[in-house]
């Protein structure tokens, strides 16, 4: 983002708003090509009245999405995932532009995950359980519904557009709420591509879409209608929604940060370990809150762990622009995390060492290199930070309990792994690390399935799964007498 243009000549998106694109009246932002650093387009910041229209869309919408039955949004939604599946390529196209992510493997990667996603949250529309209706006290039956909450606010981030989009609105829609949905300003090609295309299977003010930045964020997160807000982003930012949110007793539903361990034992396969860790920490240029951060491994072999991820590293993890052959991943997304991330390099301590990477790459665009940094201590910065870039470091461990409180000695505490052939240390680790999701000889894979979502400052609430979809759900006891 360079700040507000006026020029004519470029794309200019619109928000969403009862089943139409609304041109906005608000300044606009550039929309830059991360590959590149070029502006391309440009995008509204929403203004109060904007807001306020989108929400009364929603509202205005809910009664009747909520009296439609299971079965009806579970079609609608199956026909959206459909919807995308067939614009595959036109969604991958915006999402490759907006990120700077390798053009080619994002239909069969992240659009096809997308496409999984809201069929899952399809399904979910019909599994609205609750405890068996039974006379608790003589003379009364009570039963459990399981209702929505309403009018949704939602906030995405920039790392992963479309998908934490399925992941915000698939959950809400099937239990039958309506959304007003912020993307993040650098990125919002894809969610309003995807309100059009929802817009024929969807009734009007369903699902709502308003371009902007923090300020359009905090209007919406401010408006009195919304009784639920989740967002994906920093702790930083989950602070300020939560903040903001319980002025008025809103619901919250947080998906924030993390700093996710890889414990390495003695006993584990290195090559396969440095392999798994390596892939899970620069997937994305490290642009992910689950991806692998820190190695934390036995003493004994750490310095043959250093040689196997450097020379993964070096051989096929590479960096470049979104249409070239080979790369691994691309450039980070904006000017402000290029900076951020170059920030952490230049303030490492003199008592750690780059064993490769380090630098930006190139003049133009936001590329920087796989970066593994050694000999860092626990209280160091870029150990208890979030850098949210490609950069992993290395520290070693004597025995299992310093393990265990190297990997939970950290603010975050949303997924880790450990890496042992050894079944019974497995199992104590997968108990004793402090995260939302723990892996085992594996690091970064998702299911629609399973929950996802961490503790302490990584934030709380549950995204996919049953899990994920009764966050979007209120619970009502119903008490009658049988005289």
């Amino acid at each position: 983002m360079t700040g507000i243009q006026t020029q004519t000549a470029l794309e200019t998106l619109c928000n969403f708003v009862d089943g139409r694109s609304v041109t906005s009246e608000g300044d606009l932002l550039d929309l830059v090509d991360p590959a590149t650093g070029q502006v391309y387009g440009r995008a509204p910041i929403s203004t109060g009245a904007e807001v306020d229209a989108a929400v009364d869309a929603a509202q205005r919408a809910f009664p009747a999405w909520r009296d439609t039955t299971p079965a009806q949004r579970q079609l609608a939604l199956f026909r959206l995932a459909d919807a995308l599946a067939e614009h595959a390529e036109d969604l991958a196209d915006l999402e490759s532009r907006d990120t700077g992510k390798p053009r080619p493997g994002l239909v069969g990667d992240e659009i096809e995950q997308s496409v999984d996603q809201l069929r899952f949250f399809a399904g979910t529309a019909r599994e609205l359980n609750g405890r068996a209706a039974a006379e608790y006290v003589p003379g009364f039956t009570s039963y459990v519904r399981r209702e929505p909450v309403g009018v949704v606010a939602q906030i995405t981030p920039w790392n992963y557009p479309l998908n934490m989009a399925i992941w915000k609105i698939g959950p809400a829609l099937a239990a039958g709420n309506t959304v007003v949905l912020k993307p993040s300003e650098t990125t919002p090609s894809s969610t309003v591509r995807l309100a059009q295309l929802a817009a024929g299977i969807l009734p009007a003010g369903v699902f709502n879409v308003v371009l902007g930045d923090r300020t359009t964020g905090a209007l919406l997160v401010d408006h009195p209608v919304p009784a639920l807000v989740a967002i994906t982003g920093s702790v930083r930012a989950g602070m300020q929604v939560a903040s903001a949110a319980a002025t008025q007793l809103k619901r919250v539903h947080l998906e924030l940060g993390g700093k996710a361990p890889a414990v390495v034992f003695a006993d584990a396969d290195l090559k396969r370990a440095a392999i798994g860790i390596a892939e899970a920490a620069y997937v994305n240029g490290g642009q992910d809150c689950t991806a692998a951060t820190r190695v934390i491994v036995h003493e004994s072999v750490h310095d043959d762990l250093v040689r196997e991820i450097v020379a993964h590293v070096r051989a096929h993890i590479r960096t470049g622009a979104p249409h070239e052959e080979g790369v691994f991943f691309g450039p980070l997304n904006n000017q402000s995390q290029l900076d951020q991330v170059s920030g952490f390099i230049a303030r490492l301590p003199a008592h750690t060492r780059v064993e490769t990477g380090g630098r930006r790459q190139g003049q133009s665009g936001y590329f920087f290199e796989p970066t593994l940094v050694s000999g860092v201590r626990q209280d160091d910065e870029i150990v208890q930070s979030e850098v949210f870039g490609p950069v992993l470091t290395i520290q070693p461990f004597a025995n299992e309990q310093e393990a265990v409180a190297l990997a939970n000695g950290v603010p975050y505490a949303l997924a880790a792994s450990t890496w042992t052939t050894d079944h019974a240390t497995a199992m104590r680790m997968s108990r004793a690390l402090d995260f939302g999701c723990v892996w085992i000889n594996a690091h970064i894979p998702f299911v629609s399935d399973m929950p996802h979502g961490g503790f302490k400052q990584s934030g709380y609430g549950k995204d996919l799964s049953v899990y994920g979809f009764e966050d979007y759900t209120r619970l009502k006891h119903v008490m009658t007498s049988l005289v």
